[in-house]
C-alpha cells in the first residue's frame, strides 16, 4: 500500500532554514508527480510546490517563490523541500501527497 513519511521538521527563527523529506513506498515513485501541501492554524489546506515526473519541472505557490526548492530523487523514492528565510506565516504542518494520499505530516513552527 502507498505510504508515505514526512520528516525533517522543527521550531526555527525567522529567517532560519529547514530541509523537509518524505519517505514513499509502495508505488512506483518515479512515475508520478509529487507535491508538497501545508496546513496552518486554523486555515485550509494550501498547495505548496509540485515537482513533475522525468523531466523533474517545477511549480511553486506565489508566497514561497525563491524561497522554497522542491526536489526528488527517484532511486531513493524520497521527495524533498528546502525552505530557507522562512517566516511566521510558513507555521504549518507540511505533508506530501500523491493523489488521493498523504502522508501524516511534520510540523513547522517559525517563531522568535
Amino acid at each position: 500500500q502507498v505510504q508515505l513519511v514526512e520528516s525533517g521538521g522543527g521550531l526555527v527563527q525567522p529567517g532560519g532554514s529547514l530541509k523537509l523529506s518524505c519517505a514513499a513506498s509502495g508505488f512506483n515513485f518515479r512515475s508520478y508527480i509529487m507535491t508538497w501541501i501545508r496546513r496552518a492554524p486554523g486555515k485550509g489546506l494550501e498547495w505548496v510546490s509540485s515537482i513533475q515526473r522525468h523531466n523533474g519541472n517545477t511549480y511553486y505557490t506565489d508566497s514561497v517563490k525563491g524561497r522554497f526548492t522542491i526536489s526528488r530523487d527517484d532511486d531513493k523514492n524520497t521527495l524533498y523541500l528546502q525552505m530557507n528565510n522562512l517566516q511566521p506565516e510558513d507555521t504549518a504542518v507540511y505533508s506530501c501527497n500523491l493523489e488521493q494520499y498523504w502522508g501524516q505530516g511534520t510540523q513547522v513552527t517559525v517563531s522568535s
